[in-house]
């Protein structure tokens, strides 16, 4: 099996994803390929040992496994550039958002093990949380790339009619939970603290928050029930947020996101 990795689009994201890549152990650098039309940007990468070029096909031709990692305009051009060295011993993982699979297999001409990714800017620390769904695969490269996302975060194999929500819950959510964040650090500020250590303070709960969900497997509302007591301030700051929609705005909000782009 050819384990080496070819990036196309030198970008943030596959940037991200070769830096993660070599943190993790999953490949060493002289494995990596990542193009792009100016090199100059990616010299930092060069300097860590990953092959960098600005040729397409000559990337996909050497490699086992090609991540596809550019703006959405500029899928056909780029498959384009490369469809007539991929062959069906190779693997083609679209990172790309709003693209199907369908699409990109009728570019190509030629049925291929084929995957779409949906990653969030957590991959940058390897934190991500991806969804994957894919056709032609067999299980053996269904496991290759799945470990391979494993390496950066959490993976999920959903059905392709959910990668729209899982693009809102998983990419879209980050900013939502962002947003939560940056509403604590204010209110941390406004009953006392200075906003280095209310960040802090804000980001490591939320992170604390959630690692409790994912080790234990629990429902939130379990772990609410812990630190809830009978006419105590959590029951009472949760109560005034209900109050004012906290929940349903969330719920709106993620709805909203959908419909954008499910309708345009």
């Amino acid at each position: 099996m050819n384990k080496k990795i070819a990036i196309i689009g030198g970008g943030n994201l596959g940037t991200a994803i070769a830096e993660g890549l070599m943190i993790s152990g999953y490949c060493p650098a002289k494995d990596i390929t990542i193009t792009k039309r100016n090199t100059a940007t990616l010299g930092h990468l060069k300097d860590k040992g990953v092959r960098v070029s600005s040729d397409n096909a000559a990337a996909v031709k050497q490699c086992g496994l090609v991540i596809l990692a550019v703006k959405p305009f500029q899928v056909k051009e780029v498959l384009d550039s490369f469809r007539k060295v991929i062959g069906p011993k190779q693997i083609l993982v679209s990172v790309v958002t709003g693209i199907l699979i369908n699409e990109i297999q009728q570019v190509i001409g030629k049925k291929i093990p084929l995957f779409r990714a949906m990653p969030n800017t957590a991959i940058a620390i390897r934190e991500s949380m991806t969804c994957l769904s894919h056709t032609h695969a067999t299980e053996e490269q269904v496991n290759q790339v799945k470990a391979l996302f494993s390496t950066l975060g959490k993976v999920e194999l959903i059905d392709e009619k959910l990668m729209d929500a899982a693009t809102v819950l998983g990419a879209c959510g980050t900013a939502y939970a962002m947003r939560y964040i940056r509403a604590n650090i204010q209110g941390g500020i406004e009953i006392g603290f200075d906003a280095k250590t209310a960040s802090l303070i804000a980001a490591q709960t939320v992170k604390g928050a959630a690692e409790l969900l994912l080790r234990k497997g629990s429902h939130p509302e379990q772990e609410i029930d812990k630190v809830t007591t009978p006419k105590g301030c959590t029951i009472a700051g949760l109560n005034e947020m209900e109050h004012q929609g906290f929940s349903s705005s969330l719920i709106r909000g993620i709805a909203a996101s959908f419909n954008k782009i499910v309708k345009g």
